[in-house]
């Protein structure tokens, strides 16, 4: 063995980071990943579509598809296997609670609190959405000077078309929900769009984003509209489907992927009281995000397999095959 190669040994890592894309759920088109190509992408900022989600714990693969055997002869004897099923479940338990992970952990629609000059639940009358005025780009909505006088640093901005009786999925750029028939709230998509962002500065009429929105630069017919929080609910007849990828990092710079191109939501809305005292004493506790998920197939370009998962190592330099 000539110097500098060798073996590597197991990896070991501190921690698995999860990403997630949307699914075009009008085509069923997963998000795409290819290692080979991106598998060396800052793990702060994962190429587009991936949104970083940070790091999770507690995460679990569980294959739970069967295998039948073939046989054959007297007496009979196993001949060979095939693939009865196919079925995975992913779970892991998310540190931070945002808009996208409170959607990933339910099993339902989820929706934004649009803020209302009075009180009163979700789904009533909110503050009108205002008009979006040209020049404005993913990073910088220009409103007029009345209009950008409602929005405060610190808050959240909704941006998305009315709702004028659309059915199916809908939202921008990813589908919040499923309209089985038509209805009368001219404020529906803003109320379930994933297209939202912090405005960092209000000045002159233009709202400048902390970053960029999921959408990129608004449509002339889109709105915007003040976000007070975010609610989910417990049943309904939508699931989210999203696209994910979990990164574990070895230590001498190794990385494992796990790509699922498509997972649905398959749990309600839970969440795990991680104790912060030591042997659980004390009476501060972390609350964490409980996600699960049912892998669902695709079927691979190259050779037409149906599969759930893509699992790739790269290894670090100079190390044998």
């Amino acid at each position: 063995m000539s110097a500098g190669w060798f073996s590597s040994a197991a990896p070991v890592a501190r921690r698995v980071r999860a990403y997630f894309a949307p699914v075009n759920r009008n085509a069923q088109e997963p998000a795409s990943f290819d290692p080979s190509q991106q598998g060396g992408f800052d793990l702060d900022a994962p190429p587009a579509p991936w949104i970083s989600l940070g790091c999770i714990q507690a995460f679990t693969r569980i294959s739970t598809g069967k295998s039948a055997v073939i046989r054959t002869g007297m007496p009979a004897a196993a001949l060979e296997q095939v693939r009865e099923s196919l079925d995975a479940e992913v779970s892991f338990q998310f540190l931070k609670w945002t808009k996208l992970t409170m959607a990933l952990a339910t099993g339902s629609q989820h929706m934004n609190l649009l803020t209302s000059p009075s009180s009163g639940t979700n789904g009533g009358p909110a503050a009108p959405a205002v008009a979006i005025q040209n020049g404005s780009t993913a990073t910088s909505i220009v409103l007029s000077p009345a209009d950008a006088s409602n929005f405060a640093p610190g808050s959240i901005i909704a941006v998305d078309d009315d709702y004028t009786g659309q059915t199916g999925f809908v939202g921008s750029p990813v589908s919040g929900a499923f309209v089985r028939r038509s209805f009368n709230d001219v404020d529906y998509l803003r109320r379930i769009t994933f297209n939202l962002a912090l405005v960092l500065q209000v000045n002159a009429g233009t709202l400048t984003l902390a970053e960029s929105l999921p959408g990129g630069t608004p449509s002339a017919t889109q709105k915007a509209q003040a976000v007070c929080g975010f609610t989910d609910r417990l049943g309904g007849s939508f699931y989210q489907e999203w696209s994910g990828l979990f990164t574990i990092e070895g230590t001498q710079g190794e990385r494992i992927f796990y790509y699922y191109p498509r997972l649905q939501t398959m749990s309600d809305a839970e969440e795990t009281p991680f104790p912060l005292a030591p042997n659980g004493k004390g009476s501060l506790n972390r609350i964490l995000l409980k996600a699960h998920f049912r892998a669902l197939p695709v079927t691979d370009p190259i050779d037409g397999e149906r599969v759930l998962c893509f699992r790739s190592f790269l290894p670090v330099p100079n190390a044998l095959p």
